[in-house]
């Protein structure tokens, strides 16, 4: 035999590199949890195709609302091969998030994470059925977190993630996972023009999202007309206001006529809390949006130049 076909008795085919174990683990636990869906016309032709994620044993999926928008049928391609009808539980399309009910039982399915957090530079996996191709994996980094993406009716969602782990048609409603196999977020948009830019709704704003889908069907809000972003906040400055983090959030954008005009918020200031609760980041503020809140004025505490300023904001009632 010659030499060079000989086997290098220091490799093992069994031990992966350290990347590639971190990869493998969030596939073994996601993949079998990670479903293709297809949406369907009245006469079952194929109106478009997607992923989602089953995160309960009785057949509970995340995915988004605009891979299942308009369907009059859906049905789901689980990795044992079976295929089972889904119904449609409620859908979100300011947060481009639905959630189904797959017609199954007993199913694999993932566990969440948190992307509150998350850190810039850690690795992530995405996974789904890009072009049909069933269970595909894809592996980068958090490229960047608290970015605004708008979404498909319109809106801006706030605080999502930033991923160079490539997508492609068909992704969207797919997991995307961290390095202990935990869904870190619902994988929703790339940019067609470039290379490695990719989005992704945070699990802690979809797991917010699903419950009140599953409670009520749909979502609804109070709004304050800002875009928001969640950013750091120095940590003595934090302590000494006795915050719950030292991340908060900071207005982007107001829209004219809003709640937040009519408070005299400026775009650049720091909203440390609302209804006298401390924000740790938009999700927060998210969760704090309710429908109860509509026309009930809340007072605010906000940092503008070093200043700590209260003011007082009457949200609306969102649609």
């Amino acid at each position: 035999m010659p030499l060079d076909s000989l086997p290098d008795p220091e490799y093992d085919a069994d031990t992966l590199d350290p990347y590639s174990a971190r990869v493998a683990h969030a596939f073994e636990r996601v993949g079998p949890a990670t479903a293709h869906i297809a949406a369907l016309d009245p006469e079952r032709r194929s109106r478009g195709t997607g992923s989602g994620v089953v995160f309960t044993p009785d057949g509970y999926l995340l995915t988004n609302d605009h891979v299942i928008h308009g369907a009059s049928h859906l049905a789901a391609s689980l990795p044992d091969g079976r295929v089972v009808e889904a119904s449609l539980v409620g859908s979100d399309p300011a947060t481009d998030l639905a959630v189904l009910r797959l017609a199954a039982n007993g199913l694999s399915h993932a566990e969440f994470g948190s992307s509150a957090r998350l850190r810039v530079g850690q690795l992530a996996v995405a996974i789904g059925n890009p072009l049909g191709f069933q269970a595909t994996v894809t592996a980068g980094i958090v490229s960047a977190l608290g970015r605004s993406l708008r979404s498909p009716s319109g809106r801006l969602i706030d605080s999502v993630i930033q991923t160079d782990a490539p997508l492609n048609p068909g992704n969207s409603g797919g997991p995307l996972v961290d390095a202990n196999g935990r869904v870190i977020g619902i994988n929703t948009a790339m940019i067609g023009a470039a290379q490695g830019i990719c989005f992704a709704i945070g699990i802690d704003t979809a797991v917010e999202v699903a419950a009140r889908l599953m409670r009520d069907g749909r979502v609804r809000r109070s709004r304050l007309g800002v875009s928001a972003q969640t950013v750091p906040l120095d940590r003595r400055l934090a302590r000494r206001l006795a915050l719950p983090a030292a991340t908060t959030v900071m207005i982007a954008d107001i829209a004219p006529g809003s709640p937040a005009e009519r408070a005299g918020l400026l775009k650049g200031d720091v909203l440390l809390k609302f209804a006298g609760e401390g924000l740790r980041g938009v999700d927060d503020l998210h969760r704090l949006m309710t429908i109860e809140r509509a026309q009930t004025p809340v007072p605010i505490e906000i940092l503008r130049a070093g200043r700590l300023m209260t003011r007082t904001i009457t949200p609306e009632a969102d649609g």
